[in-house]
């Protein structure tokens, strides 16, 4: 399965947390609603949906205040599986 854009993997952590707007590049530290516990629950159904991609809890171990789901989202991009060339 295709990777998700960034766009709906913050609306799907908007959603899991209860946030009025996660937007890709607002730090995720500072967005009202969100906290440590809607990050895992956001992982948790990311890795369901996306098995093929090795994502764990070490995505958020450099979580700083600058950090935002763009960030989170470059680093899905090089876990992702990549196409065989032919």
């Amino acid at each position: 399965m295709a990777l998700p854009t960034v766009e709906v993997l913050s609306e799907q952590l908007a959603a899991v947390s209860g946030a009025t707007e996660v937007t890709p590049d607002a730090p995720i530290r500072h967005i009202p609603g969100v906290d440590s516990l809607d990050l895992m629950e956001w992982l948790y159904n990311f890795q369901n949906e996306h098995p093929d991609i090795p994502a764990d809890e070490s995505l958020f171990a450099e979580l700083d205040d600058t950090t935002t789901m763009r960030d989170v989202y470059a680093k899905l991009v090089d876990l992702a599986p990549q196409p065989a060339e032919a």
